[in-house]
């Protein structure tokens, strides 16, 4: 069920989002500012749902929450593919980011119930490997509609995340034990969430994860919001034939997939077998790789230079978030609070992009977009400290462990 999705998904997904930056850049004559406060808002709705959203899942169901997300995520790209209108965008973009508060933390705590701890790191990589599978799908599809009109492309993906919503009804759920419905009182409702931060305060690397979400966040909000607008303002696209830009889009992410599956095709071979310690030191390298080639990104004068670190990008990324999530997982042995640290660990993410973003997105409309993507780069460093400090000791923090141990129990 879980690759089937992840095949899915991934290919709603690039049929919809392969041509959303076009269509504000283009259409929309969307500033980068207003690119990066799309995600503002987003990330802002997803962090004021997260931790309610998480408490749900973790008392009442994980896949009613994974249908929830879905309906709402596909309304929001209704609403996206409807307009011009930079207001009622901004409005889409709020109800897909409640729809991903519903999603995030309840699908992957969902998965790892039903798998075991033990086994979900393998799984969470194939998983990744087959949604590649699906996302090619989708951007060939995409660029097929966008010919006719990029609108098409998002509004048809808002409707089959719409009919994915229906997978709910034959995912199983044995894993899972919900709360009493007589324990689902406001305060009984909120012990999974005073629980999930209390585990939180107590395991120093969950700490030190949380830091690194935030610092990812940031920099992906800049990455992710302005690598259309870079190309097409400051590198520019040649001309294929008669062929709008998009295509030069289409072509840049079936080029990253691939490559993706390669590397997630290594990674999964190793990363069940790999400690904790090792799947830290991989995420060190793959978050200092990824501020050299978001910095070169932005640095790049050439087509050539802006492809290849593009490219790198891309594939970094898709390798470091399936790791990331395996080694939070694997800190979080209580499964009664599970699909809440996860929450709160995307929610330092939103937190990330929902603080840093504007900030870029100003230095991207008054300085220049080079200049905030560099910036973008830059933010990644304080990561790469994180997981070098969580290294010196194999994954701890013998100055955060000093401190008095609090109680995970609520």
């Amino acid at each position: 069920m879980f690759l089937g999705l992840e095949l899915l998904l991934s290919a709603t997904s690039a049929l919809a989002f392969t041509v959303t930056g076009v269509y504000f850049v283009r259409e929309a004559h969307f500033t980068p500012l207003q690119l990066v406060l799309n995600g503002t808002v987003m990330e802002v709705a997803y962090f004021l749902l997260g931790v309610p959203t998480g408490i749900f899942a973790d008392a009442v169901s994980r896949r009613l929450c994974v249908a929830i997300g879905l309906v709402l995520q596909g309304a929001g790209l209704l609403v996206l593919g409807a307009t011009l209108s930079f207001g009622v965008i901004l409005g889409g973009y709020a109800v897909w980011g409640a729809g991903a508060a519903f999603f995030y933390g309840a699908y992957e705590a969902w998965l790892t119930d039903e798998l075991g701890v033990e086994n979900v790191g393998g799984a969470f990589l194939r998983g990744a490997r087959l949604g590649r599978v699906g996302s090619l799908v989708g951007i060939v599809g995409s660029v097929a509609l966008a010919s006719v009109s990029l609108r098409l492309a998002i509004e048809l993906g808002g409707a089959l995340t719409l009919l994915l919503s229906l997978a709910w009804l034959v995912m199983p759920e044995e894993g899972f034990t919900p709360a009493p419905r007589s324990g689902r009182s406001l305060r009984e409702l909120a012990a999974p969430a005073v629980a999930g931060a209390r585990l939180v305060r107590a395991r120093p690397v969950l700490l030190l994860m949380l830091g690194i979400a935030a610092c990812w966040g940031m920099s992906s909000e800049a990455f992710d919001r302005l690598y259309e607008a870079h190309f097409l303002r400051d590198v520019g696209l040649p001309r294929i034939g008669s062929l709008q830009p998009v295509v030069w889009f289409g072509i840049l992410a079936v080029a990253s997939i691939l490559l993706s599956i390669a590397a997630s095709t290594v990674l999964a071979r190793r990363v069940d077998r790999a400690t904790n310690a090792g799947v830290a030191r991989s995420l060190l390298v793959v978050s200092a790789l990824l501020a050299v080639a978001v910095a070169t990104f932005g640095a790049a004068g050439s087509l050539a230079l802006a492809v290849t670190a593009y490219l790198a990008a891309r594939v970094l990324r898709s390798v470091g978030v399936p790791l990331y999530t395996t080694w939070l997982n694997r800190n979080v042995d209580d499964s009664s609070v599970r699909a809440t640290v996860l929450s709160i660990s995307e929610q330092a993410d939103a937190v990330g992009q929902w603080t840093g973003g504007p900030a870029i997105g100003a230095v991207g409309s008054y300085v220049s977009l080079r200049a905030a993507l560099l910036v973008g780069a830059a933010v990644l460093a304080p990561a790469v400290a994180l997981y070098g400090r969580a290294l010196r000791h194999g994954g701890e923090e013998p100055e955060l462990e000093a401190l008095p141990a609090v109680s995970s129990q609520a």
